[in-house]
C-alpha cells in the first residue's frame, strides 16, 4: 500500500478522489441492472464489464460523447432515448456516497481545511455531482476528468488540483484515493498520499491529526 503520509504536522489541504473513497461502489445487483437495460447478451456480467470498461479512460476524459461510448460498449448505436436510460442508469451506480466518510470530511470542512475534489468522471456524472449538497458544501473547487480533458494519473490533472487548494508546497497537501497508482503519480510531484482501502476509521483517524493540529488540541 502506497503511503507517503506520515503524523507529523503541516498539512494545509486536502486532495480527495470521489469514487471508491466518499463515493461508494456499486454493488452486483446494480451493474445486473445496466446490463439488462443495454440488453447484453445471456445476461453475461464479466463480458459486459469488460465492453463496459474498455473505452471508459476516453469518456472520462471527455473524449467521446455518450453515444460514442455507449456505441464503442454496445457494438452498435443506441436510439436516443435508449442512450438516455443508459446514461442516466451508469450515472446511478456512481453517484451514492459513504455517509462515514462524509462525516468525516465535514468535521474537517468546519475547521476550514481547504479541500478539493479530483475525480476521473464523464460529463454527466460530474454534472450530477456538483448539484449535491455535500459537494458544494464540502468542496472548495471539483475537477473532473471530462472538464480537463485528462484522466489521473497524468501529472497535470494534479497540477490542476494543487493549483486550486491555494497551497504553495505540495508536501503541504494530503492526497486521498482508492488506486495506487493514482497514489504514486501523486506522491511523484511531492503531495503526501494516501492509498484508502475503504477503511474509513483509516481516513478519520489520519484526518483528525490534521483537525486537532487547526484547532490547537
Amino acid at each position: 500500500m502506497t503511503r507517503t503520509y506520515d503524523s507529523r504536522t503541516g498539512v494545509e489541504a486536502l486532495i480527495l478522489d470521489y469514487n471508491g473513497v466518499a463515493g461508494l461502489q456499486p454493488p452486483t445487483v446494480m451493474w445486473t441492472r445496466l446490463a439488462d437495460l443495454a440488453e447484453w447478451p445471456d445476461r453475461h456480467l464479466p463480458s459486459f464489464q469488460d465492453a463496459f470498461w474498455a473505452p471508459r479512460n476516453a469518456y472520462d476524459a471527455g473524449q467521446l460523447s455518450d453515444l460514442a461510448y455507449w456505441a464503442k460498449v454496445l457494438g452498435h448505436h443506441p436510439g436516443p432515448r435508449w442512450l438516455r436510460t443508459l446514461r442516466d442508469a451508469d450515472t446511478a451506480m456512481w453517484i451514492r456516497t459513504d455517509p462515514r466518510v462524509l462525516d468525516t470530511l465535514y468535521r474537517a470542512r468546519a475547521v476550514r481545511l481547504p479541500m478539493v475534489l479530483l475525480s476521473n468522471a464523464p460529463a454527466h456524472l460530474s454534472n450530477v455531482l456538483d448539484a449535491t449538497d455535500w459537494r458544494r458544501e464540502l468542496m472548495d473547487d471539483a475537477l473532473y476528468s471530462a472538464r480537463l480533458g485528462l484522466c489521473k494519473p497524468d501529472p497535470a490533472a494534479y497540477e490542476h488540483a494543487l493549483a486550486a487548494t491555494g497551497a504553495d508546497d505540495p508536501g503541504r497537501v494530503l492526497f486521498v484515493d482508492d488506486r495506487e497508482d493514482n497514489c504514486r503519480a501523486a506522491a511523484e510531484l511531492g503531495l503526501r498520499t494516501l492509498h484508502y482501502t475503504g477503511q474509513p476509521a483509516e481516513l478519520a483517524a489520519q484526518l483528525l491529526l490534521v483537525i486537532a493540529e487547526r484547532t490547537g488540541s
